[in-house]
């Protein structure tokens, strides 16, 4: 399993494109559509299937057919030709071809459509990305998604933030929506500022995603602090950073987040927490020691004194 540091990342320099980096691309993308409809037989898409067929595969005419386009139009498209496309128009060929997500992805990239669209994770998360995540105990470490959605976490991050995994498992939710006493990031604007410039980077590859601007319109309605910096239209990456975590058994924690991206599952990252220090390390393991009913004691007590209505 790949884990790639995202943190203090060199600058990488970008070639231009050009005329003949376009032309590549849609080289790319005439071989990549040839190889795609090769490996489709005509009964897998309910087809007849005839004995004298020359090539493997479905024709150009039945992939037009079948997506709803102009067999000219995508005749152009599977030659190279350097025409504009929709993305209604490559979603329906990638259903036609029953491209997977990171296929669907390859295509958007070969087509110059400027926003792509990331697969979306709904598949339990594989048990080798739990084994890390359990290994990495005693340091807490969680599996996030683009949207920051908890994914799999340990038994250490658990113990540390255990308002993250209440409810609705969303950090941003809980960051910019629960009361401070019960927040498990102490108020940092930068940030937050930070979470949510990574977001719009984020945003960009989903931008007809329904359920992502649903999230960032419910954000931006329940939160005027979202909504101001949501506005500003600042980009960030997850960089690491200290971290000021709030536990009522603990105390707040100070603890240096490291960041990893996942190239197995599509927008997804790790992020690893640290104590910064001698006593925050003691204060972690003291943690870590107590059952889960010494755990959960002083948070009752929390919720019941600060909280009553809730109970």
């Amino acid at each position: 399993m790949e884990l790639v540091p995202i943190e203090n990342s060199p600058a990488v320099a970008v070639p231009q494109d050009s005329r003949e980096v376009r032309k590549t691309r849609r080289d790319e993308l005439s071989a990549f559509l040839k190889s795609r409809r090769a490996r489709i037989t005509p009964g897998e898409v309910g087809l007849p299937t005839g004995s004298r067929r020359r090539t493997p595969g479905l024709r150009r005419e039945e992939v037009a057919q079948l997506a709803g386009v102009g067999i000219t139009w995508y005749t152009w498209l599977e030659q190279g030709r350097d025409i504009n496309v929709s993305i209604q128009v490559l979603d329906a060929i990638s259903r036609t071809l029953c491209l997977d997500g990171a296929e669907r992805a390859h295509l958007y990239r070969l087509a110059d459509v400027p926003t792509i669209p990331a697969p979306q994770f709904d598949e339990p998360v594989p048990e080798e990305v739990q084994v890390i995540l359990d290994h990495l105990t005693p340091l807490p470490a969680v599996l996030l998604s683009a949207r920051y959605d908890v994914l799999a976490y340990n038994s250490a991050y658990a113990a540390l933030c255990p308002g993250f995994l209440l409810g609705e498992k969303n950090i941003l939710r809980k960051v910019f929506l629960a009361p401070e006493c019960c927040n498990p990031y102490a108020a940092q604007y930068e940030y937050l500022a930070r979470m949510v410039g990574y977001l719009r980077a984020a945003y960009v590859k989903n931008l007809h995603d329904p359920l992502w601007t649903g999230f960032i319109d419910d954000l931006v309605t329940a939160s005027p602090l979202f909504a101001e910096m949501w506005a500003r239209n600042d980009v960030a990456f997850p960089l690491g950073r200290i971290r000021v975590i709030r536990n009522v058994v603990t105390g707040d924690l100070e603890m240096s987040m490291t960041s990893m991206s996942l190239p197995s599952i599509a927008g997804a990252w790790i992020q690893v927490l640290t104590p910064v220090d001698e006593n925050g390390w003691t204060r972690l393991r003291a943690l870590l020691t107590m059952t889960a009913e010494q755990r959960r004691k002083p948070w009752l007590a929390h919720f019941a004194e600060a909280h009553p209505e809730v109970g």
